[in-house]
C-alpha cells in the first residue's frame, strides 16, 4: 500500500470518526440539530454533513463544535477517548485502595456469575461445636487447599485475641472488623475453606456478601452435642450458672434455622465419627463442583 492511499484511508476514518462522536454527543444531549448550530455559530447544513461524513471542517469550526457540545476537541477526534478528571481521579483511587476495596468495586461494576464468584472456595457455617474448625482443617489438608478461620484471621489482623477486641471496640466494633476481614480473605485466596462464628448470619449485609463469594455447607448438631462439644473444648461457661442453657440454646438455633438454611448444602454432624463426617464434606464439595472452575 502507497503512503498516499494509507493516508487518504487514515483520513476517512478520521472523518467517520469524528461523523458518529458529534451524532453520540449531540443526541446525548437531546440538542436538535438547530439548537446546536444556534450554540455552536455552525450552519445545520453544514452540521449535517459534518455528520453524515461528508464535511471537511477546520479547526476553528471544531473547536466551536466542541464548546457547544462541553467538550474537548480531543473527545471527537482521538481514536481512544480521554479520561476526564473525574475518571482520572477514580483511577488513581482505585490503584491506590487495598485489595479488598479494589474487589468490591470490581464486584459492583462488573458482576460475574454468581458460581464463578464462589468457585473455589467454600465456607461451613453453624454454631460453635458444630465442627466447623476440625472438619475444615481436615477438608483443607485433604484438598490441599488453604484453610482459615475468620476469627483468627480478625486476631492477627489487629494484633490481638478476640475477648480484647470485644472488650475494647465491643460487638459493633468487633462486627465491622468481621466484615472486613470476611472482604480481606475473598480477595486473598480463589481456592480455600473458611470457618466463621455462628452469628455472621445475623449480620445481613455480611452475610449476604459471604453467600455471594463462597459455596457454604450448614454444619449442624443436636443441642445435646452442641453443649457437649463445647464443654469438651474446655468452656463451662455456657452452661455455668445458668440452669435455662439448654433451652437458650434451643431457642437460639430454631431463631438462626431459616439464616443457616440458605446455605447450599447441610451436613448433620450428630452421632458420627469425625472421620465419617469428614468423608461426607468431601463428597459434597465433589458433588457439587465446589472446586470447579466451569460455567456448569
Amino acid at each position: 500500500m502507497s503512503d498516499s492511499t494509507r493516508d487518504r484511508d487514515t483520513g476517512a476514518e478520521l472523518i467517520a470518526r469524528l461523523a458518529a462522536r458529534v451524532a453520540e454527543a449531540r443526541k446525548a444531549r437531546g440538542l436538535p440539530r438547530r439548537v446546536l448550530s444556534e450554540l455552536s455559530g455552525v450552519s445545520p447544513r453544514y452540521l449535517a454533513q459534518l455528520e453524515a461524513g461528508e464535511g471537511n471542517i477546520s479547526i476553528r469550526l471544531l473547536e466551536r463544535v466542541a464548546t457547544a457540545l462541553n467538550l474537548k476537541v480531543e473527545n471527537l477526534i482521538a481514536e481512544e477517548l480521554p479520561m476526564d478528571h473525574d475518571v482520572q481521579r477514580l483511577v488513581a483511587l482505585f490503584r491506590q485502595a487495598p485489595d479488598d476495596v479494589q474487589q468490591r468495586v470490581r464486584s459492583i461494576l462488573a458482576p460475574e456469575n454468581p458460581k464463578l464468584m464462589r468457585a473455589g472456595r467454600i465456607c461451613l457455617i453453624g454454631l460453635r461445636g458444630a465442627g466447623k474448625s476440625t472438619l475444615g482443617r481436615m477438608a483443607g489438608e485433604a484438598l490441599k487447599i488453604p484453610f482459615v478461620e475468620l476469627n483468627k484471621d480478625i486476631e492477627a489482623h489487629n494484633e490481638m485475641p478476640l475477648s480484647e477486641i470485644m472488650a475494647l471496640y465491643g460487638e459493633e466494633g468487633y462486627r465491622e472488623m468481621e466484615a472486613e476481614a470476611l472482604e480481606r480473605v475473598s480477595a486473598r485466596h480463589d481456592r480455600i475453606i473458611l470457618a466463621v462464628a455462628g452469628v455472621i448470619v445475623a449480620e445481613k449485609t455480611t452475610y449476604a456478601r459471604l453467600l455471594e463469594r463462597f459455596h457454604t455447607v450448614w454444619l449442624k448438631t443436636s443441642p445435646a452435642e452442641h453443649m457437649q462439644r463445647v464443654r469438651a473444648q474446655g468452656d463451662v461457661r455456657p452452661m455455668q450458672g445458668n440452669p435455662a442453657a439448654m433451652a437458650q440454646l434451643k431457642s437460639l438455633l430454631e431463631g438462626r434455622k431459616p439464616l443457616y438454611e440458605k446455605a447450599e448444602a447441610q451436613l448433620n454432624t450428630s452421632n458420627r465419627t469425625v472421620r465419617s463426617s469428614l468423608n461426607d464434606l468431601l463428597a459434597i464439595v465433589a458433588s457439587r463442583g465446589f472446586l470447579d472452575r466451569g460455567e456448569g
